[in-house]
């Protein structure tokens, strides 16, 4: 039998590779970097069943236009003469609104719900010591007028839609940081999320797959696919051919290129953020939201990492320190006693996130292929949704149908 090849060796082509070794296929993970540091390892670890409206929202364009003219702003699309990224703008314009929200909404909470048992499992079988993981709940912080009537119109979202949300009043918040007086109007607390720490939780899912036989072969490029009659029979190399009985293709943000080469349209966009850790002093114990910068912050008991912004643009490795600097202010405006140094350069995160212009993820069956699937697409919320995309695409391959709707989820959606 011939082995299935996971292209992409980021969070969710790990636990892709996970569930197929689990079911007793033969793995190999190809990627294009060292398999050290992506954006897989630097972001907010967040595991996010509240997080059931897509990026693409009403609203979303009005706000984009505004930050577009702020160089610290939580969004920026950089502008170029580029027809993927009009292509792209045109449909995330087409989609920012009501209708296509309601129709997400059972989709995104079906899909996040599973994937965090899916975590409570590997909890349970591979120990917490590592990953860190905190079921502890999410803190949305809102300082204005606004941000608490959006954050009450998301929080009675979520309870129409059978989620757990708790508004809190600034006394209330007290009560879960301690150690600090939160400059804030108020918030709402999300009790069902969860975080974890991603580098930690990388790195075990590295160990434990080496161990169990699966091979990781890093700085290899794709360069094709050898096919026949609606097969791909081997991925091309820059390393030589890998013959291969499946395909799952979990590439982030050059997933769209993989489609290319098997002749198909999956519109994809990266979505740069950055991030940085710092001492936590005094102690931050609750992972928040900080609504109207943007910006994300979870605390490992001595760290505490705080992330943000969305940065459309061709510049991969360049880091727009003027971004970073805006996050780095958020900290005062919400934590006025936070002891926070600037960081350097150096320790500095950035990723690109893999963005589709729906706001969707791409999982399923690739068009026009039998042996190809894709898994991919997922923006901010690829930790979030990693366990359950790699345990669908397993399942895909073993032929296992479950209850799980994914059709709003389809590969072809943008190439029928």
């Amino acid at each position: 039998m011939k082995p299935t090849v996971v292209i992409g060796g980021g969070v969710v082509g790990l636990f892709t590779a996970y569930f197929l070794q689990q079911q007793g296929e033969e793995v190999i993970v190809v990627d294009k970097g060292d398999m050290e540091e992506n954006c897989s390892t630097g972001n907010a670890g967040m595991i996010v069943p509240s997080h059931i409206v897509p990026l693409a929202s009403p609203g979303m364009i009005a706000k984009g236009m505004a930050w577009m003219f702020s160089s610290k702003s939580p969004f920026y699309i950089q502008p170029r003469l580029d027809k993927r990224l009009v292509d792209w703008c045109l449909q995330f314009y087409r989609h920012s609104n009501a209708a296509h929200v309601q129709r997400s909404i059972p989709y995104l909470k079906a899909i996040s719900l599973y994937s965090k048992q899916l975590y409570l499992d590997f909890v349970a079988t591979h120990g917490n010591e590592a990953i860190k993981l905190q079921d502890r709940g999410l803190l949305m912080l809102y300082k204005t007028k606004e941000g608490e009537k959006e954050e009450a119109a998301l929080a009675h979202l979520a309870r129409e839609s059978g989620l757990r949300a708790e508004i809190l009043s600034k006394d209330d918040i007290r009560k879960l940081e301690p150690h600090h007086e939160v400059d804030v109007l108020g918030g709402v607390y999300f009790p069902d999320d969860a975080h974890l720490s991603p580098k930690d939780l990388y790195r075990l899912l590295k160990n434990h797959l080496e161990k169990s036989g699966v091979q990781l072969q890093r700085n290899v490029t794709i360069t094709g696919f050898e096919k026949s009659a609606g097969n791909v029979n081997a991925v091309m190399t820059n390393e030589g051919k890998i013959d291969c009985g499946q395909v799952m293709v979990c590439a982030g943000s050059w997933s769209g290129e993989i489609a290319k080469m098997l002749g198909f349209r999956l519109p994809m966009m990266g979505g740069k953020g950055y991030s940085f850790e710092l001492p936590n002093t005094p102690e931050l114990k609750q992972a928040s939201i900080l609504t109207e910068a943007r910006v994300s912050q979870s605390p490992y008991g001595e760290k505490v990492r705080f992330g943000g912004t969305m940065e459309i643009s061709s510049h991969v490795d360049k880091i727009n320190m003027r971004r970073v600097q805006g996050i780095f202010e958020s900290i005062k405006a919400y934590y006025p006693e936070f002891k926070a140094a600037f960081p350097s350069q150096d320790k500095i995160w950035k990723g690109m996130r893999p963005c589709s212009p729906d706001g969707l993820p791409y999982i399923g069956k690739a068009p026009g292929w039998e042996n190809v699937a894709f898994g991919a697409g997922h923006s901010m919320m690829g930790v979030s949704l990693a366990p359950a995309t790699g345990k669908l695409l397993a399942d895909l391959k073993s032929g296992k149908i479950g209850t799980l709707k994914t059709d709003a989820f389809a590969v072809d959606r943008y190439a029928r």
